[in-house]
């Protein structure tokens, strides 16, 4: 019989040893040392929060930049029509972009001048009255308090005062800080209309060279794409640029006729901010005009308000829908969200590209989202018919 694990063997060297995997419990590494996986897991996992950590960071230094980008480039699809039509007839794309920069740039510049004439005047105005306006209200104060104030005394002890040299002193060094801001926005405007007239004039080749690494099928759905950003962001801008034209002509008629000084600046000013200031244009630019009107006449200001009330009625009901009906045919509530979802998001820029944007993304869904005919009544507005309920005691 030949000797089992369990007997032990001729000879008497004792019982044999078990395995050692069950011995030890411990597999084939023994001892309890370290996978030979987990260093280099470890490794990986501190490159790859490394480089997480480094794309934020990237990111956060970008984010101006970016932005920069994303406003020129609907700048851009907003004046492509326009070189596209001076290319077609002969123009090269280059000087065609530069022509149609010029005549943007002359418009911002003589609705600015135009302004800033009006802002000026007013200004001159009220600093040549200054002395008298203090005067009147000083008499006023006198007869109503029984007090008996001083106008070049109590002038005296403002300019010479503590409070004054103290504020003076603490704020001259905000000069710097000012002029480091409006050189700031200076740049920031450069950039923009940099990357906006290179985006134009180049705008074919580009839409090449991203073409190029897609197959056919995805290149006509990017091609696709950029067509319907392009009518949808020139449509909204036209169609803001044909009711701004109504609009000033509008407000430029009544002025003249009510008397109000300063009618043409003051209906540039109208047509321009209540179109492409979004949500609180419309208010922006009928306090200027009523203010102005208010310093001639309080009646005046009044009949002033009546007709931007009455006009924004007009405009919304009748004009805006046959004007924007082909271009951009949004929903009001959806055009207001938008711009407060790009206001939170990016602040005033976000909220001048929110309603182009959302144009483009609702054209974009429209055309390959399948849609389907409603036929239930309910859904189209008219009341479902009730059933007649038969009671068991009564007769039929």
């Amino acid at each position: 019989m030949s000797p089992t694990a369990e007997e032990p063997e001729a000879g008497g060297r004792g019982r044999s040893l078990p395995p050692p995997e069950r011995a030890t419990g411990r597999g084939a590494a023994g001892g309890g040392g370290m996978p030979p996986w987990l260093p280099r897991a470890m490794v990986l996992a501190f490159v790859l929060l490394g480089c997480f950590r480094l794309a934020g960071w990237a990111f956060g230094q970008l984010t101006a930049l970016l932005l920069n980008v994303l406003i020129a480039f609907f700048l851009a699809l907003a004046m492509e029509p326009a070189v596209d039509w001076l290319a077609v007839r002969g123009l090269r794309r280059g000087p065609a972009t530069g022509l149609v920069f010029l005549g943007v740039l002359a418009a911002v510049v003589g609705f600015l001048a135009a302004l800033g004439s009006v802002l000026a005047d007013q200004i001159t105005r009220i600093i040549e009255n200054l002395p008298s306006y203090v005067d009147d209200v000083v008499d006023w104060i006198n007869r109503n308090f029984d007090t008996e104030l001083s106008a070049g005394r109590l002038q005296d002890g403002v300019l010479h005062s503590d409070w004054v040299r103290k504020y003076l002193q603490e704020n001259a060094g905000n000069v710097w800080g000012l002029s480091a801001t409006v050189l700031g926005g200076v740049f920031q405007l450069l950039t923009i209309l940099l990357f906006a007239f290179y985006l134009t004039a180049d705008g074919p080749r580009l839409r090449r060279a991203l073409c190029s690494v897609l197959p056919p099928a995805r290149q006509a759905e990017v091609l696709r794409a950029w067509e319907i950003a392009v009518l949808k962001t020139g449509g909204y801008l036209y169609s803001r640029g044909v009711m701004a034209l109504v609009s000033g002509l509008s407000h430029f008629v009544f002025l003249e006729v009510l008397g109000v000084p300063y009618a043409p600046a003051l209906a540039l000013w109208v047509g321009v901010v209540s179109q492409f200031v979004p949500t609180v244009g419309t208010y922006l630019a009928g306090a200027l005009p009523m203010l102005l009107a208010f310093a001639q006449d309080p009646w005046s200001a009044l009949w002033v308000l009546c007709f931007v009330v009455l006009y924004q009625q007009f405009e919304n009901y009748l004009l805006q829908p046959r004007i924007t009906a082909r271009t951009v045919d949004i929903h009001p509530a959806v055009a207001f969200g938008s711009v407060v979802a790009g206001t939170a998001l990016m602040g005033v820029p976000g909220a001048l590209i929110a309603v182009p944007a959302t144009a483009t993304l609702q054209a974009f869904l429209g055309a390959y989202v399948r849609r389907y005919d409603v036929t239930d009544p309910r859904v189209q507005g008219q009341p479902r018919r009730s059933r007649r309920v038969r009671w068991p005691w009564r007769r039929s």
